[in-house]
């Protein structure tokens, strides 16, 4: 795996099959609850069709055609229009620990920006005590509960940040 072949980019239909694995081993991974997050999500198996509108984006990053993961941005559901949430992002323990979920967590953050949310909200499981770090680092404060509806009941983690 060379630096120089990691792309990260929008994701394409091709990418659904590919995405869905990374996305469902990363919870049998961590065990973290089926039910009540992601791995349940209606849209996981169909990622490309899910994040096709003008107020939401989805990355995957790839080295030769290979999906290792993802990270999207979309509007926080049944909440304020200005508040995105940023979205299913997990990847592969091949690119793990290389400073490529910092890159992706980077690219939806400043694309929250462009497409003009005024606040970033997120749920994570307890269990990924690494990526919790990386929002904690990024400037992500804890919240006491769930905000909009998102439907992961099963998600323990809440934070949000200004943009």
């Amino acid at each position: 795996m060379s630096k120089d072949t990691i792309v990260i980019r929008e994701i394409k239909p091709q990418d659904n099959a590919a995405l869905e694995q990374v996305i469902r081993v990363c919870f049998h991974e961590f065990k973290i609850p089926l039910e009540g997050t992601a791995y349940s999500d209606a849209e996981t198996p169909k990622m490309y069709e899910s994040y096709q509108n003008k107020d939401d984006v989805y990355f995957v990053i790839e080295e030769n055609g290979i999906v290792y993961g993802g990270g999207g941005i979309k509007p926080l559901k049944d909440f304020e229009a200005d508040i995105c949430e940023i979205q299913k992002m997990y990847f592969s323990p091949k690119v793990r620990g290389k400073g490529y979920g910092k890159q992706m967590f980077d690219k939806c953050m400043q694309a929250a920006k462009n497409l003009g949310y005024k606040q970033c909200y997120l749920e994570s499981a307890s269990q990924l005590k690494a990526a919790i770090h990386i929002y904690e680092k990024a400037g992500f404060t804890h919240l006491k509960k769930a905000l909009g509806n998102t439907g992961h009941y099963s998600c323990g983690v809440w934070m949000i940040k200004d943009l």
